[in-house]
């Protein structure tokens, strides 16, 4: 969550916030590196104690709102006692998000994931088909 550093909240109002980013920041987004966060880790951790103790203040949200490609991550399961079905729970819980946010999630994780290309492609497909089920 280090690069949400790297990001300035100039100003906002009750319909945006407005942005700028450092060259880091802009240089990860241009390239469309995934950023793995892990909610309740970074909470547990206080890797986010710099924006606030509690998980509406995570900079997860404006990562993905401007664009950013996000992964969503258990880090340490057992000790931070979660799985990815409640991180990703917690996520809409706090930002609500839908189905569709929860599956650009999923896929940005597979399309990260160190596979061959084809194997990357199955597992999209995989992803994709079973959030048409819902």
């Amino acid at each position: 969550m280090r690069i949400a550093e790297d990001i300035t909240i100039e100003s906002q109002d009750d319909e945006a916030s407005y942005v700028s980013l450092g060259r880091l920041a802009q240089w990860v987004k241009d390239r469309g590196i995934p950023l793995e966060t892990s909610p309740s880790s970074n909470l547990q951790t206080g890797a986010i104690a710099a924006w606030g103790d509690d998980l509406t203040a995570h900079p997860f949200d404006l990562l993905y709102q401007l664009g950013f490609r996000v992964t969503v991550n258990t880090d340490n399961r057992l000790m931070s006692a979660t799985t990815l079905t409640r991180e990703l729970s917690l996520l809409s819980d706090a930002f609500g998000y839908g189905l569709d946010d929860l599956l650009t999630f999923q896929l940005n994780a597979a399309e990260a994931a160190f596979l061959p290309l084809e194997e990357r492609a199955e597992l999209v497909e995989l992803i994709e088909d079973g959030f048409g089920d819902v």
